[in-house]
């Protein structure tokens, strides 16, 4: 039966992630860190490792604390309220998931659920071992940071998007990347590269591979944004690896990291949520304090309206999200509800802001308001991951099949 209350122990944990956000991160320490090379808060970052948080997407039994997506979401909607400048879902939520699901690369591959599905077992084979549940452990204590490299110059949010190939080095039956690779969050301050690369002409025919980010023949160069986030464009030129370094089975790569950004796609989803939640209270705030024509903004009927339907919107989008993160939880399909949760999150993060700045006037769109740098995420978050076509892909895949050309989508339990 579906349940969206918070336990009291998820209430104390929002309460926790919010102080620490409101004292280590104010909104002061994020203007200072934009457009920074390194881009993160440290101080946050730290505290965040040592109260397990960085753990969120690994198992205890390798170091992590092993939170439900519903515990997620309360981290989420405090992170996106304080826009916070931390590699938190590139390492803890998206590398940390493909390399548990990647496990120990011992079988077949190939994912035996629906990528959508809301389980943590490895299509790979047993659980992560080795050097792999060590950068693990790393990651569950934020010692370790890791980021994937995935889109492309020309390339979408699709596996046929993904064209840097790779070939055989040495005879050891290592591997040899090249190709060029956009908006790597965090790259310059990563540890490892979590890569997506080509190994066959079939759509679907790509590995992941875990890139030192000391490699020979690697090139970083910041590029900006519409946030003012960290980013880089990474360049790969006959990077040579290990075989070890291919994470699972060969030809899991892109079941994988499907798998990998359902739960990270409804988690987008919450830091929207928590985003949009506090725009829209200092907007309310500014409308019952501004006054024009002898009263205040709130009093005119078409600005109350415009918070009202924000208030609505905002209320509907946050179920959502609730309900696909208890799906998830209860190991339910979330083939339909993940994207779905990112798309309309999403979208409602970029009008309430959209709606913020037209209440706020000119002064919205100065630098010493922060209705703007809400504003500016708002869209960023939109467009990344996985952006408003790709998700409407995804939902019709759900709902339709798949059409001509595109991936079959997997067989899921209520299909057996």
């Amino acid at each position: 039966m579906l349940n969206l209350d918070f336990t009291p122990e998820q209430d104390m944990l929002r309460e926790a992630v919010r102080g620490l956000c409101g004292r280590l991160s104010p909104l002061e320490r994020v203007r200072e860190l934009e457009d920074d090379p390194d881009g993160i808060a440290r101080e946050l970052w730290d505290q965040l490792g040592e109260l397990g948080l960085c753990g969120l997407m690994v198992p205890e039994s390798l170091g992590g604390s092993e939170m439900s997506l519903i515990d997620g979401v309360v981290v989420y909607e405090e992170l996106g309220r304080a826009l916070a400048p931390v590699p938190h879902f590139v390492s803890c939520v998206l590398s940390a998931a493909a390399i548990v699901a990647a496990g120990d690369g011992a079988s077949s591959p190939g994912p035996p659920t629906s990528p959508g599905r809301g389980n943590r077992g490895s299509p790979a084979g047993g659980p992560p071992t080795g050097a792999t549940a060590e950068l693990l452990a790393e990651i569950a204590s934020g010692a370790a940071i890791v980021t994937p490299a995935w889109l492309e110059p020309g390339g979408g949010f699709g596996a046929k998007g993904v064209r840097l190939t790779t070939a055989e080095a040495g005879v050891d039956g290592g591997f040899k990347l090249d190709g060029v690779k956009l908006h790597v969050a965090f790259a310059a301050a990563a540890d490892r590269l979590l890569v997506l690369a080509r190994t066959g002409p079939a759509p679907a025919e790509v590995d992941l591979f875990l890139v030192p980010a000391g490699a020979d023949g690697l090139a970083m160069e910041q590029c900006f944004s519409i946030a003012s986030d960290t980013q880089y464009v990474v360049g790969f030129n006959e990077v040579e690896l290990p075989a070890a370094s291919r994470l699972g089975a060969a030809g899991a790569g892109w079941g994988i990291w499907e798998q990998a950004m359902a739960p990270g796609a409804v988690l987008a989803a919450a830091q929207a949520v928590g985003g949009a939640e506090h725009a829209l209270e200092i907007t309310a705030e500014y409308a019952r304090n501004r006054h024009q024509f002898g009263k205040a903004l709130a009093e005119f009927q078409a600005i109350s309206h415009y918070l009202a339907d924000a208030r609505t919107n905002l209320d509907g989008a946050r179920i959502l999200v609730h309900q696909a993160a208890w799906a998830h939880s209860t190991g339910r399909d979330t083939s339909r509800l993940a994207p779905m949760a990112k798309l309309f999150a999403c979208r409602v993060f970029r009008d309430i802001t959209a709606m913020a700045q037209q209440v706020f006037g000119g002064l919205g769109f100065t630098v010493d308001y922060d209705i703007q740098l809400y504003f500016r995420r708002a869209k960023q978050l939109q467009l990344s991951w996985w952006d408003t076509q790709t998700c409407e892909d995804k939902i019709a895949n759900a709902v339709l099949g798949p059409l001509p050309g595109q991936l079959p989508r997997p067989p899921t339990a209520l299909d057996i």
